[in-house]
């Protein structure tokens, strides 16, 4: 009899830790493009301003959300320079990171640059070694030497992932390239003002061209768009899409005539997070620019500034971004995160009313 029962007990044992150790790996679920089996969500980490002389204590924090894919948002690293060795150097300094190398595994990486990534200060089209920094910047990202983004002016490019029959499309903007002149502001407290109505461009003609295709053509459930600079909030005085007010009323207008559904844009450059919404005409949700800035080095002497679209508070603190996608209820978690992964702000935003 006792015979038995110990039987019975030890197959009861082997049971349970079977059921365990599937419980932990549906929990884990690690690979890029599939969904864990207790939950319907797709999770995606974006982030901006990595100084490579700083050490990042984010990485470990990020990679316990267990994003699929990671996008760069621009100042990814700080090198103002025209030596091309020197940039070089630095990205190499940045992606040898032990820390990030272990990041990066079994991950999709993406990204555009901002202006110390791209080698000048508040540069545009003036930079005399754009072409060779954009190099650069694909070889940091290890884009294939084959991809179209390679064979073209610029580093715009978009991917859509494909998610157990669900899409979202990334659309990866350059805000550098093409821009033309910035204004000078008239206001000492501030350093720069919105040119004349219709004057430069940021984008570029043959970038706009590109995006509207991308924007009509596409047939996902989420269409992230990403800036290096902010596009909602523009009376702060630095860059931002409000210095070239016609092209921020264009890509207003491209979201609304393109239908593309759920677009929000991931925005980067200010050293603080914060979540801008603006209720845009005839688009059947608010548009939002949710910020992320910075990884290594926050702007903590921040004291407030005119926004009219900010929801929520103005995270001072080192901050990343994580997206959660959840098709089921067609809504996106959107959530800033800090160290030891610390929820530091949070924003749901529902996309079921897209007509």
């Amino acid at each position: 009899m006792w015979s038995s029962q110990l039987i019975t007990i030890k197959k009861n044992i082997l049971f349970f830790s079977i059921l365990l150790l599937i419980s932990c790996k549906s929990k884990l679920n690690p690979e890029a493009g599939t969904l864990s089996d207790d939950t319907s969500y797709y999770t995606v980490a974006f982030g901006s301003c990595d100084n490579q002389k700083i050490k990042n204590e984010l990485w470990e924090s990020i990679d316990s959300n267990h994003p699929a894919v990671w996008i760069w948002g621009g100042d990814n690293v700080y090198s103002d320079t025209e030596d091309m060795e020197v940039l070089k150097a630095n990205f190499a300094k940045q992606k040898q990171d032990p820390e990030y190398q272990n990041f990066i595994k079994n991950k999709t990486i993406l990204g555009t640059w901002d202006d110390h990534d791209y080698g000048q200060n508040d540069g545009g089209e003036e930079y005399k070694f754009k072409k060779e920094s954009q190099n650069c910047l694909f070889d940091f990202l290890d884009t294939p030497q084959n991809a179209p983004e390679r064979k073209r002016e610029g580093v715009y490019n978009s991917k859509d992932l494909i998610i157990n029959g669900n899409r979202i499309k990334i659309i990866v903007l350059d805000s550098r390239y093409f821009r033309t002149a910035l204004t000078k502001s008239a206001n000492p407290n501030k350093r720069f003002q919105p040119n004349m109505y219709g004057n430069g461009t940021i984008l570029g003609e043959a970038q706009w061209k590109w995006l509207k295709k991308e924007l009509y053509s596409s047939k996902a459930q989420f269409n992230v768009i990403v800036s290096s600079i902010q596009f909602l909030s523009d009376k702060h005085g630095f860059e931002c899409w409000g210095n070239f007010p016609h092209e921020q009323e264009k890509l207003e207008k491209l979201i609304v005539s393109s239908k593309a559904k759920g677009t929000f844009i991931l925005s980067g450059d200010r050293h603080i997070a914060l979540f801008s919404s603006k209720k845009v005409k005839q688009l059947s949700y608010p548009l939002v620019d949710f910020t992320s800035s910075g990884l290594t080095h926050t702007y903590s002497g921040f004291s407030g500034e005119e926004n009219p679209y900010l929801k929520g508070e103005v995270i001072k603190e080192i901050n990343f971004d994580i997206l959660k996608f959840d098709f089921k209820n067609n809504r996106v978690f959107m959530e800033i995160r800090g160290k030891e992964n610390k929820l530091l702000a949070q924003r749901i935003q529902d996309y079921n009313k897209i007509k």
